[in-house]
């Protein structure tokens, strides 16, 4: 296959008032006929995000918006683009965009396109139907700031057992509680 799919990093700006650094990232090949929406969800996927139920917007350089129209109910911004129908075919190699992720969080990403066009089999070994990554780095957090399951973000983390996995069932070797003469 020719390298006609598009290289788009993707780093962790900013969100729920944080900024991390270095910024966690991804890079992801996508098809020139992958649509921005495609792009959104798989961001939303590498960067660990569980709860899809919140609306996104990309914004160009040249200030064109690409946002979820059917989810605005009339108010979307004036002039913006249908990220379900809107092709990442409008990019261009070199050029840096915003996507924004959950209005109320605010989970800002920039988004660099490559200079380089890639070949998806010598990247990813298949062609895939959506967007993927390909690369990624840094740590993530989780989208609403939980540090446990049970975490109400008052509390005290539960405090770490001397031996952690001897509380777990012995489905692998290390793991459930040690037997003697072993």
């Amino acid at each position: 296959m020719a390298r006609t799919w598009l290289s788009i990093r993707v780093e962790l700006v900013s969100g729920r008032g944080v900024e991390p650094w270095p910024r966690p990232g991804r890079i992801f090949a996508a098809a020139r006929s992958h649509t921005f929406e495609q792009l959104a969800d798989a961001i939303d996927t590498a960067f660990a995000r569980w709860d899809l139920a919140h609306m996104h917007t990309f914004t160009l350089a040249d200030s064109t918006e690409i946002t979820t129209l059917d989810l605005w109910d009339g108010d979307e911004p004036e002039g913006s683009l249908d990220s379900a129908t809107t092709k990442v075919s409008r990019l261009t190699p070199g050029e840096q965009f915003a996507y924004l992720f959950d209005f109320g969080d605010d989970w800002a990403h920039l988004c660099t396109v490559d200079t380089t066009k890639i070949d998806p089999l010598d990247q990813i070994g298949a062609v895939p139907p959506v967007p993927m990554p390909y690369f990624g780095w840094g740590d993530l957090p989780d989208q609403y700031g939980r540090r446990w399951d049970e975490d109400d973000g008052g509390s005290e983390p539960p405090k770490r057992p001397a031996r952690p996995l001897a509380a777990l069932p012995p489905l692998l070797p290390w793991w459930g509680p040690r037997q003697r003469g072993k």
